[in-house]
């Protein structure tokens, strides 16, 4: 292993071979291409939200939302799309996405039709909002993504965000409830990730304000947020409250710990910020995934 191999680096090759998974990664990353194919520009201009990941000014990696009527995320050309509105203000990537050539990681996610995609590459500010252009994209299976219906939106807003360097009690309660968070993450010299964690409420373990944990379950043998943590151990959550529209993101570092089969990703937080009715969207109850694997009583 001298150097990246199709989509993969380093640290994912060496997840790849430690959980015995390099041939089906192989297969895999075959999917993975930098042509935004007309399905998925098609797909891209159906959707009103897209989370974006990206490293601030001070290095801390970040997981943040944007929203928008559906076509403010479009493809432009084979590999580029517009953003329209970009990032709040107030957001903690604001700065970093308002300078250019900033490696950044988005996903797609549809919980209407539990569908996703993945366009990771280098974002930059345009006169209305962002351009990134793509160097990876690709789709996931619909494994562990919750159905759900999107409501009336709510009038848009421009909340305050407050920040903490650990989790308020009201905070850790909405981690431990969640049924989906995203994750960003980043490795040097291959830009940024995007990716989503789903199963049943209580999947995510608080065991302090500033540490949280959750189980790695069984997905698309690529390894992509695990390889780049492998190899830079900066993260960044992103948690929705469904409901109201309330964001909580968290900034720190990670690591996976393994037993036998299991792994385990364990997170440390030094920087929180909520935005309460950040988001306008609101969406129903969920219909869980039949993939969540049950959880321990």
């Amino acid at each position: 292993m001298n150097g990246p191999v199709g989509p993969y680096h380093q640290g994912s090759l060496a997840v790849q071979e430690r959980v015995g998974v390099r041939e089906l990664a192989d297969h895999v990353g075959r999917s993975v291409g930098a042509g935004i194919r007309p399905v998925a520009a098609a797909f891209l201009e159906l959707q009103p939200m897209l989370v974006i990941g990206a490293a601030d000014g001070d290095g801390r990696v970040w997981s943040s939302l944007l929203t928008g009527r559906p076509g403010f995320v479009r493809a432009t050309g084979p590999a580029s799309v517009s953003v329209t509105g970009g990032v709040p203000g107030g957001d903690p990537l604001a700065a970093a996405l308002a300078g250019g050539g900033t490696p950044v990681g988005t996903i797609a996610l549809d919980p209407r039709t539990r569908r996703r995609m993945r366009l990771n590459g280098t974002a930059r500010p345009t006169a209305h909002g962002l351009a990134i252009d793509a160097h990876e994209v690709f789709s996931n299976c619909p494994k562990y993504l919750q159905l759900r219906e999107l409501r009336e939106p709510a009038a848009p807003a421009a909340p305050t965000v407050r920040y903490g360097t650990a989790m308020t009690p009201a905070q850790a309660d909405l981690v431990r409830g969640a049924d989906t968070f995203f994750v960003a993450t980043a490795a040097p010299g291959h830009g940024a990730d995007a990716s989503h964690r789903g199963g049943n409420p209580g999947f995510v373990t608080v065991s302090s304000p500033t540490e949280l944990s959750w189980p790695d379950y069984p997905g698309n043998a690529m390894f992509l947020t695990l390889g780049n943590l492998e190899a830079d151990p900066r993260a960044g959550l992103l948690f929705l409250d469904w409901t109201t529209g309330t964001t909580l993101q968290l900034t720190g570092t990670a690591r996976t710990l393994y037993d036998g089969g299991a792994r385990t990703v364990r997170f440390t937080a030094d920087r929180v910020a909520e935005a309460r009715g950040a988001s306008p969207l609101r969406w129903s109850a969920p219909a869980y995934s039949p993939a969540n694997p049950s959880l321990p009583h």
